[in-house]
């Protein structure tokens, strides 16, 4: 990367027009953000992007540019999450590693986007999924738990690793009777349901999923079918996990056959059991933590991907929580993990 000239301006060179306008963004939002990030100000000139500002700020706006290279070089528009990333990677010394996450494409989805981890928490998280056959992934809503796990299952479904994905959840009533939603059994379940098959359909698209569906290679269904299974070659993945019981937790973990591999995900603070009801995600993540072949990840509001005001809900809850009830949610000691 050349140097910043001592006049407090550098000029960074793109490859192609689809890289510059990535890395902008929509009316250069992109750039405003990073501006907002570093101090440093920052102008598209057709391929050449300007910075200007003390050597400090530039330096900083050069380094996060070029640890996201691999999203704009790729004509992948570059996120604030990706900048936030990028930025907390250079403050805690952990570059080599943010790099080695740019490089790790998992999938590509129905609409060309390139999937791939979008935080170092992310990461490992990922990385514990490809070297343990069970892992717990807790986080608040909107961190990937769920659509990460989708996405390797399917890569290992296609590369013929597992022979089978199944999808489960426990249909809890948050609020709501099931016996007063209408449709048989299966219409009055598919909306607990209707998350797992979005993840597929942003996978594989409508037709193949439906397809895969109707052959039995995708299985999407409330837990309490998976009771009496033993779910030998597939790849598993329990949603919403705080909404089990430790009983139902232990049922599931029990099902787990040869050759398959279980990520269990779920966020403590959204629970719909009935008060004072332990959580079964809460008791598997502390007796299962330390032991072999498993893995218990974290991920905190600052691994949310979504809409940049969920990040600042989810901090705004945890805030609320943790002055009106030390510790605790809904009435159950937290587990806390790793920043």
């Amino acid at each position: 990367m050349p140097e910043a000239a001592a006049t407090g301006r550098f000029v960074l060179d793109l490859p192609h027009s689809e890289a510059a306008l990535a890395l902008a963004g929509s009316a250069e939002q992109t750039l405003h953000q990073l501006e907002a990030l570093t101090g440093a100000s920052l102008v598209m000139r057709g391929l050449q992007l300007e910075m200007s500002g003390s050597l400090v700020q530039i330096e900083r706006a050069a380094a996060v540019v070029e640890l996201v290279r691999p999203i704009w070089q790729d004509a992948q528009a570059v996120s604030l999450v990706d900048l936030q990333s990028a930025l907390g990677a250079l403050n805690t010394g952990q570059a080599e590693d943010h790099v080695a996450m740019g490089d790790q494409v998992l999938a590509r989805n129905q609409k060309g986007n390139l999937l791939r981890p979008r935080t170092l928490r992310q990461k490992k998280y990922v990385d514990a999924m490809e070297r343990h056959d069970l892992t717990f992934a807790l986080g608040p809503a909107g961190t990937g738990k769920t659509f990460l796990a989708a996405v390797l299952a399917v890569r290992m479904l296609m590369d013929r690793k597992v022979e089978r994905l199944i999808l489960t959840r426990p249909a809890v009533e948050a609020g709501e009777r099931l016996g007063f939603l209408p449709g048989d059994l299966q219409q009055k379940i598919d909306p607990y349901l209707r998350p797992l098959y979005d993840s597929l359909h942003a996978l594989l698209g409508p037709e193949k999923t439906t397809s895969m569906l109707e052959r039995g290679v995708i299985e999407v269904a409330p837990l309490a079918y998976m009771r009496g299974r033993t779910l030998a070659g597939a790849f598993v993945i329990l949603d919403e996990a705080q909404n089990t019981t430790p009983a139902q937790m232990r049922m599931v973990l029990t099902r787990l056959g040869e050759r398959s591999r279980m990520v269990v995900t779920g966020d403590v603070t959204q629970q719909d059991l009935p008060l004072g009801q332990l959580s079964g995600l809460v008791e598997a993540a502390e007796v299962m933590d330390g032991v072999a072949g498993v893995a218990v990840c974290h991920l905190t509001a600052a691994d949310v991907v979504r809409h940049p005001l969920v990040q600042r809900v989810v901090e705004a809850y945890a805030s609320f929580d943790e002055q009106a009830h030390p510790s605790t949610v809904h009435g159950i000691s937290l587990l806390t993990g790793p920043e």
